[in-house]
């Protein structure tokens, strides 16, 4: 079942800073313009379910096992089109916002890039 799906429309000149750390800041259309600068803005509207352990998450057919997922990730993402992908291999997440996934390589984000989560 697609859960949610997007298209990058934006990235931000500070997104390469953050993909050198695996770390991907996700936004919908209406984040602020001082968050724009490091994160990946994109024109996904609707959560049909929420995100949890198991998902997968594809990044133009890349696809990334969800690991762990923060306690506000679901309503970040609902509300704000709002995630932190960190793609650690983490089965435990730092901050609140946190969504874990496996450890591999990213591939290139760019305008139109896919974004599809599955579960």
């Amino acid at each position: 079942m697609v859960k949610y799906q997007a298209r990058v429309t934006f990235i931000g000149p500070m997104v390469s800073e953050f993909l050198d750390h695996n770390i991907l800041v996700l936004f919908g259309n209406e984040a602020p313009e001082e968050l724009r600068e490091f994160a990946v803005i994109h024109d996904g509207n609707e959560l049909l379910a929420p995100l949890k352990v198991g998902d997968t998450i594809s990044l133009d057919g890349a696809k990334f096992p969800v690991l762990a997922v923060g306690n506000v990730s679901n309503d970040n993402l609902a509300n704000l089109g709002h995630l932190v992908l960190k793609f650690n291999g983490e089965t435990s997440i730092e901050m609140p916002g946190d969504v874990c996934l496996v450890n591999k390589e990213i591939p290139e984000i760019k305008i139109g890039t896919q974004l599809i989560i599955e579960g």
